[in-house]
């Protein structure tokens, strides 16, 4: 097992995001959908780098409001296809401080128990909006991605 460098310190930052939804598709394509698929419900497509491996870095860009939204971080976890680790950074976002995603994928063959839990902000306000956003990602562009490919 790959020890991770650095290990963020989220003590003095205790508040979190959480999401969970159902998905018609199995573990193994939701899994997809966060690691190969990222530029085709997140990050806009060719503005990615992004290969899935402890200690590795990754970027990408998304579009918001108005302005491109460059976002960093390094892989925490890997253990495909049940579980994403990855620190989570922006300017907009979470203010420059390195947060924590966690996706955690149960299920059959034909379905997924998806877990998302985005740690460290810095208030609650941001939290809460992060949930929002999450949430209606997941919802409006990731299922019907990993949906439609079935």
């Amino acid at each position: 097992m790959t020890s991770v460098i650095c290990p963020p310190d989220l003590s003095g930052r205790p508040f979190r995001a959480t999401v969970e939804e159902t998905i018609s598709a199995p573990p193994d394509e939701v899994y997809r959908g966060w690691t190969e698929k990222f530029d085709r419900w997140f990050a806009e497509p060719g503005a990615i780098l992004m290969e899935p491996a402890v200690n590795s870095v990754y970027f990408f860009q998304s579009y918001h409001d108005g302005r491109d939204h460059p976002h960093y971080g390094r892989f925490l976890r890997v253990d495909p296809p049940h579980l994403l680790e990855f620190t989570w950074m922006n300017q907009a976002g979470t203010g420059g401080v390195e947060t924590v995603v966690t996706i955690e994928l149960s299920g059959t063959d034909d379905r997924t128990n998806l877990r998302l839990t985005h740690a460290g902000f810095l208030d609650e306000k941001t939290a809460t909006e992060h949930e929002q956003a999450w949430r209606e990602l997941i919802e409006q562009r990731l299922v019907p991605l990993v949906t439609s490919s079935r």
